[in-house]
């Protein structure tokens, strides 16, 4: 068996594992680390846990030492350094014209660089910029483009169900999503419906997939030919959830459609779900 503890370094960003090198560790403390970027300040996302030696890493890191007050104090000092920084950086951006949207800037917690986060529509050349930053800061810097997902991500805000950003609340890591994925579970393909407030596909979308994709398995999709009670006819529209097909009946094709439970029919031929050309035209920035 081996001990581990979970640490991240920023909001609902991704959980990294280390050793907890002998000490207990509660949810919420501060432990020193060496990452890829230097040394850095982290907060327990959870204590001590104990695992199988077998699935651990060898070369999982064992944490520099439990903060200290001074290295709280530091961790949230180069918060408030980063608001200024920040304001710095907009205006050189405004002063040099960059079609550039400044959305974070992050200092690593020995000061030895700042990170500075942007979105653009293409590529931007800030040498210039970096050169400016340079000599304010007087220390290395890093301009890092980023997409409008993780610009969600960072800042935050209200999803259209009224709750906190996914992305910011709990999710660490992007899962993909697809225009194909609204189109199974029946919603409509109105952009604004589907999207977020990057303007890219819900992350919502991926919670009920594998339920849909069950269901899907033995439910007939729309276009099915099916045998009911009635006769022959097709599905022509369906309510997975609740296993009630809409069928329009052979003998009889002028009248409504007529509901039928899921059992209550046979399939004769089943349709497939696909995504039309017009449609994925239509849609196509959202799943960038």
């Amino acid at each position: 068996m081996a001990t581990i503890i979970g640490v991240r370094f920023k909001g609902a960003g991704k959980v990294y594992y280390f050793d907890p090198n002998g000490e207990q560790l509660n949810t919420g403390d501060y432990v020193i680390v060496e990452t890829a970027r230097g040394t850095e300040c982290g907060i327990v996302t959870f204590g001590n846990r104990e695992i199988n030696g077998e699935g651990v890493d060898r070369s999982l890191k064992k944490i520099i030492r439990v903060a200290t007050k001074e290295d709280v104090a530091r961790f949230e000092e180069n918060r408030m350094k980063e608001k200024r920084a920040y304001d710095i950086c907009l205006k050189k951006i405004s002063d040099r014209k960059l079609k550039m949207k400044l959305v974070s800037v992050e200092y690593t917690f020995d000061n030895n660089k700042i990170l500075f986060y942007f979105t653009a529509d293409g590529r931007v050349d800030f040498r210039e910029l970096v050169k400016d930053l340079a000599g304010i800061f007087r220390t290395r810097i890093e301009l890092r483009q980023i997409g409008v997902r993780d610009e969600a991500k960072m800042l935050g805000g209200l999803g259209i169900c009224g709750r906190e950003f996914c992305c910011k609340g709990f999710l660490a890591d992007f899962q993909p999503v697809s225009i194909k994925m609204a189109k199974e579970q029946g919603m409509s393909l109105n952009p604004v419906k589907i999207s977020g407030t990057c303007g890219r596909l819900m992350c919502c979308l991926k919670y009920e997939q594998d339920v849909y994709s069950e269901l899907l398995k033995i439910t007939p999709k729309i276009g099915a030919i099916v045998t009911t009670p009635d006769g022959k006819g097709t599905v022509v529209d369906q309510n997975i959830i609740k296993g009630i097909l809409n069928v329009s009946l052979q003998k009889n094709p002028d009248a409504p459609p007529k509901a039928y439970k899921v059992g209550d029919v046979k399939l004769i031929k089943d349709a497939q779900i696909k995504v039309n050309k017009n449609e994925r035209e239509e849609l196509r920035g959202l799943e960038e």
